[in-house]
């Protein structure tokens, strides 16, 4: 057998703080196939920790029988500092608490690291070019001297994503419809994916803005064609992030399923010779993140929805009220929060008390929007 338990030890920034990083490996070492999991960069969401605790059966089980095709590595948790962020009985896992950084942003651009060291070596052979900036990365990481805890933890899981194939960075929203987040080279090429996850939607985004994880090695691919239009470079890993509805939908059930459908995806591409289940629907085709709305509030106050998950929407139609909090006419006084495009409710928030420029929801739309043309795209 192949699978194994791993774990590492990230040395602390104070004294005494030592956390351990585990992952489990599996399927042949020189498979042509290497693939990268991870859930929980964002600490505090575990649906996808959920997805891969009932996967990582299947998958050893697999291995047992001789039946993976593919070399497998995955993060069940991949990022115990944010596991630690835990303040006053609240998890606080999103962001990296000495330095206020979203853990899921300002991921490295590696193509400047690496643009020396590819240069005059690649040729007229894809997969041979892939090796060579795979190589370099790989060379840049190993030159790296953390400074600290995250940045151990970032080198360690770059440097296995940078290796890999398939690179899939499991998350979820607040309270939202199953989606998923990628470049658009990728698409049509991930709709298989998105049909065995069953997504509601599938937004892509060259850049949106925030370096994201998902968003590293397709930039690498991208900016190295770019700059050696000689050469064929394709874009050497197939990334996403899958975004497994919200915060609360942690459940046995709902993980079960969901490692249902990454087992029946890996299966139905050859990377385990085992039966993938039944056949999905068609998920719907991929957007542009840009088409999608991220709504609003320009007060602070309590949101009464008038929406549900999955509803379709018109331009200018009340999504909810905004309950004032202050003012002359306090907690009495409402108005509404209209949508800015035509589509359906993909998310929302379950903390009805916000702030002034705080988002509400994502309505999905058809057409690009002028105020997302070119703008960050997140919610951070």
């Amino acid at each position: 057998m192949t699978f194994a338990l791993h774990h590492t030890a990230l040395a602390g920034d104070t004294p005494g703080a030592t956390t351990e990083l585990y992952w489990y490996t599996a399927g042949p070492e020189d498979a042509a196939i290497k693939v990268h999991l991870q859930a929980a960069l964002h600490a505090d969401e575990q649906p996808g920790t959920m997805a891969l605790h009932h996967l990582l059966p299947r998958l050893r089980d697999a291995d047992a029988a001789g039946q993976l095709k593919a070399r497998f590595t995955i993060f069940p948790s991949v990022n115990p500092l944010g596991l630690a962020n835990y303040s006053l009985r609240h998890h606080i896992g999103r962001y990296d608490i000495e330095t206020g950084v979203n853990y899921n942003r300002r991921w490295p651009d590696l193509y400047p690291q690496v643009a020396d060291a590819i240069a005059g070596r690649l040729g007229d052979d894809p997969g041979a070019n892939i090796a060579i900036i795979r190589a370099a990365v790989a060379d840049w990481i190993d030159s790296q001297r953390p400074h600290s805890a995250i940045q151990q933890l970032r080198l360690l899981v770059l440097k296995s994503a940078a290796a890999s194939d398939i690179v899939l960075d499991l998350h979820c929203d607040d309270d939202s419809l199953k989606h998923i987040f990628t470049s658009p080279e990728l698409m049509p090429g991930l709709q298989d994916l998105a049909d065995w996850m069953g997504v509601a939607a599938t937004l892509t985004a060259e850049d949106s803005g925030g370096g994201s994880f998902d968003e590293v090695l397709p930039t690498l691919y991208r900016k190295a064609r770019l700059a050696h239009p000689d050469h064929p470079i394709p874009i050497g890993a197939e990334t996403a992030t899958l975004e497994y509805r919200g915060r609360a939908d942690s459940f046995d059930a709902i993980g079960r399923e969901d490692a249902a459908g990454l087992f029946g995806f890996l299966a139905t591409r050859g990377l385990i010779a085992a039966d993938a289940g039944s056949e999905p629907a068609s998920a719907p085709a991929p957007t542009p993140f840009e088409a999608t709305e991220v709504l609003r509030v320009d007060a602070p106050g309590l949101l009464a929805y008038r929406v549900e998950l999955g509803d379709r929407v018109r331009k200018g139609q009340p999504i909810a009220d905004l309950i004032a909090m202050d003012g002359p006419e306090a907690f009495i006084a409402r108005r509404p929060i209209l949508a800015g495009t035509d589509g359906f409710v993909l998310s929302r928030v379950t903390g009805k008390y916000v702030v002034r420029g705080a988002g509400i929801a994502k309505i999905v739309g058809a057409e690009v929007l002028p105020t997302r043309a070119g703008a960050y795209l997140l919610e951070d």
